[in-house]
């Protein structure tokens, strides 16, 4: 019999809920302490099952289509922000609207507007079909250019290349993006780069922790849902750096093959998983035999970002009375 005992837990810091996933649940969370049941979110508020069931439980109800939502409901727009189209619309349909974009996504936003007043064109990195990505080339027209991979670069559509800028998904692999945006400097040298990285502080944060973690580790356990960009993106640097790595949803989703000759665990979670589901996580690791959880060292993160008008105003205590 092989030996899937688990002798020791490495947890990664950070790890989990960063400020934009923290913010976009608290908005979900007090109107529907402030307006009552039911409140309309345009897509998923954050992409974790956990954290969409629970809203779902607390009365909140999940669309894509706006046709869905009926005349004068309350709206939250998602983390991942949405494009001009969508916007308009719900204001054509009169719905009392909460932007939960995460403010990093509205900053992506606000440059591509600007540039693209100055007459630029828009090379996007990013993923085809991510809400986010669908968000920020949202907001043009036309101009604005999804590549993917290296040799999309080059079939970039540019009209004009002296006046070409270049923006990225907020939860990209920072070493992808990094490669993407060379080959994107040697078809355009005179390309326009963001004033500040567009990769958001704690998707960098937990690929940083994840590059201490595995190499310290035998496997590397990511929480997240299937659907996170940047719980993806944790699991492929970790076996990158030549560690076993698995994402999982839920503690049950371990398996006990996975600790075979691995005693060492590493753990982290993606930005929109919650706590809760790492200490689960912990649980069953410990029902696998673990008797010793440490903490690395890391960033401890400090940022927080303000609540929309309207929303403010609850008190703490009438929101944490909707959690429980």
């Amino acid at each position: 019999m092989s030996d899937t005992r688990v002798d020791d837990v490495l947890l990664a810091e950070p790890r989990g809920f960063c400020a934009g996933v923290d913010r976009a649940i608290e908005i979900v969370e007090r109107a529907l302490a402030k307006f009552g049941a039911p409140i309309y979110v345009r897509h998923e508020i954050v992409h974790n099952t956990y954290v969409v069931n629970d809203l779902k439980a607390k009365g909140a109800i999940f669309i894509e289509d706006l046709a869905e939502v009926p005349p004068g409901a309350t709206l939250v727009f998602s983390a991942h922000g949405v494009s001009r189209a969508v916007r308009d619309e719900a204001q054509a349909r009169g719905f009392s609207v909460f932007d939960a974009t995460c403010p990093l996504v509205t900053k992506v936003h606000v440059e591509v507007a600007k540039l693209h007043r100055e007459g630029y064109e828009f090379i996007m990195i990013g993923h085809k079909g991510h809400p986010e990505v669908e968000g920020t080339m949202g907001q043009l027209l036309d101009g604005i250019y999804l590549v993917e991979e290296v040799a999309d670069v080059a079939h970039a559509p540019v009209k004009n290349p002296e006046r070409v800028a270049v923006v990225t998904q907020t939860t990209l692999s920072v070493d992808d993006a990094a490669e993407i945006l060379a080959a994107v400097k040697r078809r355009f040298p005179q390309v326009r780069e963001p004033k500040q990285q567009d990769i958001c502080y704690a998707t960098q944060n937990r690929q940083d922790a994840v590059k201490v973690l595995a190499p310290q580790v035998d496997v590397v356990v990511v929480v997240g849902s299937p659907t996170s960009s940047n719980s993806n993106r944790l699991r492929e640097l970790a076996e990158r750096l030549g560690t076993p790595a698995y994402m999982v949803d839920a503690p049950e989703d371990l398996q006990p093959q996975w600790f075979e000759g691995r005693p060492r665990v590493g753990l982290t979670a993606g930005a929109s998983a919650p706590e809760i589901l790492v200490e689960l996580v912990i649980e069953r690791l410990r029902a696998m035999g673990a008797v010793s959880v440490r903490k690395m060292p890391g960033v401890i993160e400090t940022v927080q970002f303000p609540l929309p008008k309207g929303l403010g105003d609850k008190s703490m205590a009438e929101v944490a009375s909707s959690r429980s």
